[in-house]
């Protein structure tokens, strides 16, 4: 019953997660790119691609957000429209949390093209223990699900292709590659080139026969919808920055110096910043950039990209079916991974969500390890049965034991919920209160960047809470002027803790 079993994934998922809110909760956002992208939700659920410049942006100027020639989150729109079908919903949340329930149903689908269907109902609930109830794709707003989403349906459609081409199967394969170009496009393409020389090797074997009823099935129907979504991502990037071949990432870099995406590029003329934090933290990624083209900082990152890998993707428990693998009939899945591995060696920056394209390739590699794992019986003793059955035995028992801990308040990781627990709190008292409200937000010395307040919605005026940076009292002024309607306050995001204080102007 292999639909009945990617049906039941995704619902595990789902029913899973819900249960665990009382325990979990929800979480709040707390990184830049998590912010970004929730500007970018907000403003596609107000069914606009994009936001004119406010008249007073240089008070709302931060980080991953271009506020010049619109404004608008610098990250690609897959992520933003996850977070959007969510805040329709109710909370963007809700987006994050179908999305993982469909990647994980997906991750079902794919694997049942690969293995046997009870090998990929196995594969995909260890996909749930691993990636869908506890880890940071579900619990925050990365939105890497649909990155993820993207790669498995390339790998999902690409053994059918072979086997029926099909006209559905070509169109599963050209979304993914759509998903994969406007959420992690580099990334993306890395992911599909093993993909598409495996597949003119393919077309190359088949007869002139066989290539010409598989063309107009698959070649063509694949072709027009890539075109289509090209021309669909062009329109959006030229509404977004003026030119449909210029990616809001670009405008952020030239705006901001920001440090290259690959070592082998050179540091660009860096700017004067408006404000001191925001100029810490692009002297910071500089800093970064340099050390990395040093043979110590290489290896030193290289070492951690592989630690951060390892550890999100595998740990000790996924690790052994690994290492039992053969090649046999592996070779694409293999070569995807290598060829992310590769790509990664060239980034100035990897995260473990970068490699979220190949998760597939990675579960059929783990689910056929498992397989030839079973079959390992020295001494007529069925030592690899027991080992495989441990495996999600032991996947569980972490799971229990980190709720276990978080419901008697036993420390052994960060508490739930995850993200700025803070700024929700002032953010929740200010939507308590009647009226507009208005924030200007200041930091101690020495604050840490990664920790920033000043991210709005789309539709700053008409926002409930417009959140500013405090310039000091003269250049505050035209800010209270514009928003004379509004309360103003001050709070300084590096209290313990941050409170809110009436703003007084000082006597003229």
């Amino acid at each position: 019953r292999q639909r009945l079993a990617v049906l039941a994934v995704g619902v595990s998922v789902i029913a899973v997660r819900v249960a665990l809110i009382p325990i979990l909760g929800i979480p709040q956002p707390d990184s830049h790119d998590e912010f970004s992208y929730l500007l970018a939700a907000d403003t596609f659920a107000h069914g606009r691609l994009t936001n004119p410049t406010h008249p007073m942006w240089v008070h709302f100027e931060t980080f991953h957000v271009i506020q010049k020639p619109t404004y608008m989150s610098i990250f690609p729109p897959a992520q933003g429209l996850v977070l959007a079908a969510g805040q329709l919903l109710g909370n963007p949340w809700f987006g994050q949390l179908l999305a993982t329930a469909l990647m994980c149903s997906s991750l079902c689908w794919m694997l049942q093209g690969w293995v046997p269907p009870p090998w990929a109902l196995l594969g995909a609930f260890l996909a749930v223990l691993r990636l869908g109830i506890l880890s940071y794709w579900m619990n925050g707003y990365w939105s890497a699900s649909i990155v993820a989403l993207g790669g498995v349906l390339v790998l999902g459609a690409w053994p059918r292709i072979r086997k029926h081409a099909r006209i559905r199967d070509a169109l599963s394969m050209a979304l993914g590659v759509a998903i994969l170009a406007d959420s992690r496009p580099y990334e993306g393409l890395v992911f599909a080139l093993p993909v598409a020389c495996a597949m003119l090797v393919w077309l190359a074997g088949r007869g002139r026969r066989a290539l010409g009823a598989c063309v107009p099935r698959t070649i063509l129907p694949m072709l027009l919808a890539l075109l289509i979504a090209a021309c669909a991502t062009g329109y959006y990037y030229y509404r977004v920055t003026g030119n449909p071949f210029r990616m809001t990432y670009q405008v952020s870099s030239a705006t901001y110096g920001t440090a290259p995406y690959f070592i082998w590029q050179t540091l660009p003329a860096e700017p004067e910043f408006r404000y001191a934090v925001i100029g810490d933290y692009y002297h910071w990624t500089r800093q970064e950039f340099e050390q990395n083209r040093t043979f110590a900082g290489y290896l030193l990152r290289a070492q951690r990209k592989f630690t951060l890998l390892w550890q999100f993707y595998l740990g000790p428990i996924l690790t052994l079916p690994l290492l039992a693998l053969r090649q046999r009939k592996m070779r694409l899945p293999i070569v995807i991974c290598a060829a992310m591995v590769a790509g990664f060696a060239v980034e100035t920056w990897t995260l473990t969500h970068y490699f979220a394209p190949a998760t597939g390739a990675l579960y059929i590699l783990l689910v056929q390890g498992m397989r030839h794992l079973s079959h390992w019986s020295p001494g007529q003793h069925p030592i690899g049965q027991a080992l495989v059955r441990a495996i999600p035995v032991l996947a569980c028992v972490m799971i229990l034991l980190r709720l276990t801990a978080t419901t008697f308040h036993a420390q052994i990781e960060p508490a739930w919920p995850r993200g700025d627990l803070q700024r929700a709190a002032i953010a929740e008292q200010l939507r308590r209160l009647p009226g507009r409200q208005l924030v200007l937000v200041s930091y101690a010395m020495g604050h840490n960047f990664h920790h920033e307040w000043v991210y709005n919605d789309a539709n700053i005026d008409a926002a409930k809470v417009a959140w500013a940076r405090d310039m000091g009292n003269a250049a505050n002024q035209e800010l209270l002027a514009y928003f004379k309607d509004r309360h103003a306050w001050r709070v300084n995001g590096d209290a313990s803790p941050p409170r809110l204080e009436p703003y007084e102007a000082p006597a003229r």
